[in-house]
């Protein structure tokens, strides 16, 4: 896929903080912005291989009806707002704002979803490339909401680990997610934990410096390294951060799956097929191919 990121090639004035390598604003289809594909930037800070950023009111925002995963997991959060669920494991239910969703779709699932109540809703959607011994194992899915989840300063861990707390998403190892706020003036220091060579942010308030300005609508990717990331908020600002040991293994992707060769792949695209059959047969789905 065609991307607007742009590459930024600076040295450290320190030799401490890491630099921003690339920055982008991707690209807005409806209410909805694609800001990572597996076909570019997902390969770069693998294994976060895509994200999409939605905000919509009752009006505009989209519904998805009923379509298939396998090989990786999403990973949503909803900032604001609620939102619908439903899966072919049956479970089905809504998420409040602050909730998260984590489906593994592994070995393969259907799922549909969308804005629910009348209040605006905003949030990101993160595909997670899942390891070998991960990627057609059975599906697993968490529900969770805003009281499940705890803050280290003022990251909220979504994922992951990060000073001392640990989510309960069950995510795989060598994975960190952020949802952090800053009040205007603040500065936070960002410490990736061991071995995580991989790390990126996603604005969707206001304005920080890190030392580069980042502003909301950005996704701005670091240089791979282990160093220390300072922040400094120039307006009251929010930001999800993504930070992993990189993906080792490749990124073989389908229409709607992400696996670590084409085997996997093939195995995983028969099984979303079996489950969508089944579907047309029972008359969930209007039409062959939705």
């Amino acid at each position: 896929m065609k991307t607007d990121a742009v590459f930024t090639h600076a040295t450290h004035a320190d030799g401490t903080t890491r630099k921003i390598a690339l920055r982008t604003r991707g690209h807005s289809h409806g209410r909805v912005t694609r800001l990572v594909s597996p076909g570019d930037i997902g390969e770069r800070i693998k294994p976060f291989v895509f994200l999409d950023y939605f905000d919509a009111d009752p009006a505009t925002a989209p519904e998805f009806g009923f379509h298939p995963h396998s090989g990786i997991a999403t990973l949503t959060v909803i900032l604001t707002g609620q939102a619908f669920y439903k899966e072919t494991t049956g479970r089905e239910g809504v998420i409040e704002t602050g909730g998260v969703e984590w489906m593994r779709a592994s070995s393969g699932v259907w799922h549909a979803g969308g804005m629910f109540g009348k209040e605006r809703i905003k949030g990101f959607q993160l595909w997670v490339a899942m390891p070998p011994e991960l990627e057609l194992a059975e599906p697993q899915s968490q529900y969770l909401a805003a009281s499940d989840f705890h803050f280290s300063g003022p990251a909220r861990v979504i994922a992951g680990e990060y000073g001392g707390v640990k989510s309960i998403v069950e995510s795989p190892r060598g994975i960190t997610y952020l949802d952090v706020h800053l009040k205007a003036g603040e500065r936070w220091r960002f410490h990736p934990p061991r071995g995580h060579d991989v790390a990126w942010i996603a604005a969707h308030q206001g304005t920080v410096t890190t030392p580069e300005q980042v502003s909301m609508g950005e996704v701005a990717v670091f240089e791979a390294g282990d160093q220390t990331i300072e922040f400094e908020a120039l307006s009251d600002a929010a930001f999800i951060l993504g930070s992993a040991v990189k993906h080792p293994y490749d990124l073989v992707t389908g229409h709607y799956s992400v696996h670590t060769n084409t085997d996997s792949l093939r195995t995983g695209e028969s099984n979303i097929a079996d489950i969508g059959r089944l579907l047309r047969n029972r008359g969930v789905l209007a039409r062959a191919g939705r």
